[in-house]
């Protein structure tokens, strides 16, 4: 079936070839303005097609989505070999390449109390995936101040969708790249849900700069420690870290010089401090700044930005005119 192109390059290839012909059909009726800001494709069983967006949620009730449309959105998603991803069914999500990802509702079953697999799947959250050169410029100024020779440890927090990954992605690019008044420093990425670097076969389908590696679908704490015994980094980046494995890692890298960037759900320090693993690394001042980030007035607006200690800088450290533009589905 052929259906009019959107005029966005990443929905006309990597995200609308998931959907069965009727619902991408159904999808190439909606303002142009509404899919630049696409976030989240839901397929319900039985239910509208339901698209969040940046500026809020529309509902397709034209677009009810029947059997043979989630079978065959489910068949392009998988390429036809869904059972064949038993790590991916355990976890509950498929990441794909261009870093776009996919959230699957159904029945679990499970095995000694543990996940094993879900079948019966009756809903798919296709989670689009941009990237946005100089989301994190404001960042980059409280993450190294120009007094500095090398730049402080981060922890990027905020709400899901609030634009953790994609300030993440692109702070990891400008550490790398370097710049007039910066050294490019090496980097090494640990993405462990193949969402920061978007990785396919090994290779980056993302901008995340000429010194950096990456270690795709890899833990973060074993590749953390991988990467310090094998790859020399300057910088560690990993996304969402709250396990005790995670401080122990981040604590060993910091202890060895070298500076770690992550980020965590979260609205607060209080509030991410009630979690054992983060508490600890608060404790341990391991994070020389905590960049907490808002969806408005569009996702990885900064908020504030505290010290190691927790305390706001002054007025002028803050970072200015440090807001991503619509970061397009992965938080």
């Amino acid at each position: 079936m052929c259906v009019a192109p959107s005029s966005d390059p990443v929905l006309d290839r990597q995200v609308l070839p998931l959907l069965a012909d009727r619902l991408r059909l159904a999808l190439s009726s909606v303002a142009p303005e509404v899919l630049a800001g696409l976030e989240e494709i839901r397929v319900r069983l039985g239910r509208p097609l339901h698209l969040v967006t940046t500026t809020g949620e529309v509902f397709l009730p034209d677009a009810v989505v029947a059997a043979t449309d989630f079978r065959a959105t489910l068949e392009l998603i998988t390429g036809s070999s869904l059972y064949a991803l038993e790590e991916e069914l355990r976890n509950g999500y498929i990441t794909l390449p261009g870093g776009h990802r996919v959230g699957l509702a159904g029945r679990a079953v499970l095995e000694d109390g543990h996940v094993r697999t879900l079948k019966h799947l009756s809903g798919l959250n296709i989670r689009v995936s941009r990237e946005f050169r100089g989301a994190a410029a404001g960042v980059l100024e409280a993450v190294w101040p120009h007094d500095l020779e090398r730049p402080h440890s981060a922890l990027i927090v905020s709400a899901p969708r609030g634009g953790k990954t994609t300030v993440l992605r692109d702070l990891a690019r400008l550490l790398s790249a370097g710049g007039p008044e910066r050294p490019g420093l090496k980097v090494t990425i640990v993405d462990e849900r193949s969402e920061i670097a978007g990785c396919f076969e090994g290779l980056p389908q993302k901008d995340v700069g000429p010194r950096t590696d990456v270690l795709d679908a890899c833990p973060k704490a074993a590749g953390m420690m991988m990467a310090l015994r094998a790859l020399g980094p300057e910088v560690l980046v990993a996304d969402e870290v709250g396990r005790p494995e995670d401080a122990v890692a981040i604590r060993e890298a910091v202890n060895a010089g070298v500076t770690v960037v992550s980020s965590v759900h979260g609205g607060s320090l209080e509030e991410i401090g009630r979690r054992p693993a983060i508490r600890e690394i608060i404790e341990s001042g391991a994070f020389g700044r905590y960049i907490f980030l808002a969806r408005r007035p569009a996702p990885g607006t900064v908020v504030t930005v505290l010290d190691q200690v927790g305390q706001p800088l002054d007025e002028a450290s803050q970072p200015r005119g440090a807001v991503a533009r619509p970061a397009g589905g992965a938080p």
